[in-house]
């Protein structure tokens, strides 16, 4: 069955110890949803979700954590659920230092293409537990929580990594995100094609048919979709969602 290949992953962006979401990447076009992350924590994990997907917006600008308290607060509110956590995450100390707070699973973005040698010291140190951030503009590598783009292409970072033992490569187009316009698989599934690592695709997803879309691909190693405005809106709902990938 399809779903039990495929992950669909609640998103919680953390800016100013808010739960919100951004509009393309832009900290200045940012909606809050909730007051509390730990609060919609709660709501996703009466679900039976996969894993949580936590960034840490102050902390990939800031270039360091900046948003524990909150991040110990959704792990413990998450209970059994996983959650993974990326933003501001730049050496091994604050790899661990997430580890330490209960979470299950890194997200590296910037130090992929800035520091490759600490994506691959922190997934031989927790095995399993990395994952790469591949955030593009056009095909190319934003960084520093998306206010930088690098010359690289997010295949050329990718293939960096096929050897390294991480986890999965998320993938996100910046221009879809938080946009409701619809993910681009085109791209996530080039990506997929070329690498052989597990991609989770991100940014965009707007509806139910989105999903399934993205969970028809996973013979070619879409593992999953991480969901973020449509649950907020309500545009997306994650019982049926749930349902319907099961049912595929």
């Amino acid at each position: 069955m399809t779903s039990a290949r495929f992950e669909l992953i609640p998103a919680i962006d953390q800016l100013g110890g808010e739960c919100v979401r951004l509009a393309q990447g832009n900290y200045d076009a940012a909606t809050v949803y909730e007051a509390d992350p730990a609060a919609a924590a709660r709501r996703f994990a009466a679900h039976a979700v996969p894993r949580l997907h936590v960034v840490d917006l102050d902390g990939a600008r800031a270039g360091r954590p900046q948003n524990g308290a909150a991040v110990r607060a959704i792990v413990r509110t998450a209970g059994a659920i996983p959650v993974q956590l990326g933003g501001g995450l730049r050496d091994l100390a604050a790899v661990e230092a997430a580890f330490e707070m209960g979470v299950d699973r890194v997200v590296l973005g910037t130090a992929a293409l800035r520091d490759p040698a600490l994506v691959r010291d922190a997934a031989r140190k927790f095995p399993g537990r990395i994952a790469v951030g591949l955030d593009a503009v056009d095909g190319r590598v934003a960084v520093e929580g998306w206010t930088s783009t690098g010359e690289a292409t997010v295949i050329e970072v990718a293939r960096r990594f096929e050897d390294a033992g991480v986890a999965a490569l998320v993938h996100t187009d910046i221009a879809r995100d938080g946009m409701l316009t619809g993910p681009n698989l085109a791209a996530s599934a080039e990506l997929a094609d070329s690498v052989s690592l597990p991609v989770i695709v991100s940014g965009g997803i707007a509806c139910e048919d989105d999903l399934v879309a993205a969970a028809r691909l996973a013979p070619r190693g879409i593992a999953g979709a991480i969901a973020g405005r449509a649950l907020y809106t309500g545009a997306l709902d994650l019982a049926s969602a749930l349902r319907r990938l099961a049912s595929l």
